[in-house]
Formats: structure tokens, sequence, C-alpha cells
């Protein structure tokens, strides 16, 4: 849930390989998240595996071989999904953190 919004957010604008999604979020949420790699590689397969993400090897800034992975067109409409969802129980907590009645 929440890890895939992360990741498909983080590659709306332009594509990068895993490290570089770890560091994006990181730095988007001022260190208060953090990905492991244990947790970011088998997602990334994941959202690959069902389409919403695109792959393929690349170069990185310092020369190394990378795997680069890029929103699909599926994965736009993915992530526009996940963004609602997200809305919608971010309501829902704050209405039961703020004891609603």
């Amino acid at each position: 849930g929440t890890l895939d919004l992360l990741i498909l957010k983080t590659l709306a604008d332009e594509p990068l390989h895993g490290y570089a999604i770890a560091q994006r979020i990181s730095q988007s949420s001022r260190a208060l998240l953090q990905v492991p790699q244990g947790s970011l590689y088998p997602a990334l397969h994941r959202l690959e595996n069902r389409g919403w993400l695109a792959a393929e090897w690349d170069q990185t800034e310092t020369g190394r071989e990378a795997k680069f992975y890029k929103l699909t067109k599926k994965g736009r409409k993915e992530l526009d999904n996940e963004i609602a969802d997200w809305r919608r129980i971010s309501e829902g907590i704050q209405l039961i953190v703020e004891g609603a009645k």
C-alpha cells in the first residue's frame, strides 16, 4: 500500500534507479521516511510485474550500470487511484484521532 504509493509518486517526474528512489523518498520526507533495500527492491519488482513500472538498464551518474524504473501509463492511472485512496484513508484516520462524533 503505502510503499507502492511512495514509489509511484517518486517516479512520476523522471526515471530513477533503486538507490536514487530511496534517496528521493528520504529527501522528500525530510528524512522522516527511510526505505530499506530489503523492502524497496521486492516492491519495485512487484510493481514492474503488475505493469505499473517499466525498467531498463543504463548508467548512473557515477558510471555504474543500474536498472532504471519509470512509470507506465497503467502506473500513472494507479498513482491517481493510490492518491485518492490515501486521501480518503487519511481523512478517516484524522476523524478518529480528533475524536469525531
